[in-house]
This record gives C-alpha cells, sequence and structure tokens, in this order.
C-alpha cells in the first residue's frame, strides 16, 4: 500500500465535494463543498487545496449508469478530471462512483439529517466514500484503483495572431 494523501472529488452539476486521506490511506474525510462556476473558481479553489494538502493522486468519481453504461454526467467528470490532469503533476484517477451520492444519502438520513439541510455536505460526504472506497479497494488488490486520466495540457485558445483572414 502507497503512503500519501489522496484527494477525493466528487463532481456534481451544481457542487464538487472534496475528502482527504490521512498520509497512511487508513481513513477518509470531508474537506469541503465548492461550488461549481463556469469562470473556473471552482478549478481555482480545488488547485489551492491540492497545493495546500500535496496529494500522492486526485481521485476523481466516474459516475455510471447500473448497468455500467456512460451518461451525461459521466461525460461531465471526464472531462473536468482532464481538466484537474492538467494542472500539473498530480496523478489523477477516475473510479467508479455508483451509489455514492445514494450512500452518502441515506448515511445522513439515519443521522437524523433531511435532504435539503444537507446538501452543502452530502457532497463531501460522497466525496468520503469514493476516496474511502479506492484506498480500501487498492489494499485489498495492491493496486492503484481506477484508471489513469491523461496528464495532456488544455490546449490554449487561439489568439488573433492565430486566426487566419
Amino acid at each position: 500500500m502507497r503512503t500519501g494523501v489522496r484527494l477525493g472529488v466528487d463532481v456534481g452539476r451544481a457542487r464538487i465535494g472534496l475528502a482527504r486521506t490521512d498520509p497512511h490511506a487508513m481513513l477518509a474525510t470531508p474537506v469541503e463543498t465548492v461550488r461549481r462556476a463556469d469562470d473556473g473558481s471552482d478549478l481555482a479553489r480545488i488547485a489551492a487545496v491540492i497545493a495546500e494538502l500535496e496529494p500522492i493522486e486526485i481521485v476523481v468519481g466516474l459516475p455510471l449508469s447500473m448497468s455500467g453504461a456512460e451518461t451525461a454526467s459521466t461525460t461531465d467528470s471526464r472531462e473536468f478530471a482532464a481538466r484537474l490532469a492538467a494542472l500539473g503533476d498530480v496523478p489523477v484517477r477516475l473510479v467508479d462512483e455508483r451509489l455514492t451520492t445514494v450512500s452518502a444519502q441515506s448515511a445522513l438520513h439515519r443521522s437524523g439529517r433531511t435532504t435539503k439541510s444537507s446538501r452543502q455536505v452530502i457532497d463531501q460526504v460522497a466525496a468520503v466514500i469514493l476516496v474511502q472506497h479506492a484506498i480500501d479497494a487498492e489494499r485489498s488488490t495492491g493496486s492503484p484503483p481506477g484508471s489513469l486520466v491523461p496528464a495532456s495540457p488544455q490546449t490554449p485558445s487561439p489568439t488573433p495572431e492565430d486566426r487566419t483572414p
């Protein structure tokens, strides 16, 4: 089992839940919920968390349908994971996250919280379940979980000089 902090990322349409493991990869705990933004501020906030925690890898949830088919959310998570991978030196892995949000909602309901009062925490709890599942899988198989996202830089937008008339 590799040592080092892992950062779990549960990508949603409105919010992104973040969770982390301890340096020995025994236990996952919530970090924060980041609001999704078109202006890139969500990615900037996650980059700041990465700089602070210095994880050995980032685990992004890959939401597949129950049959294993890809959905619009799957595409969104893949695209977000690629943006994270383009940030720099930290490897990004996509890990099947079927039922993490459902499990998070169920756990919060059992603790007496309603869905409405849990919106800000539910994404963090889903990220905890995701990254805990990832370290448990690595511990049992001896291999890093999921699939590695290629760290290719994002294509820059063309400048006016690049455009042909």
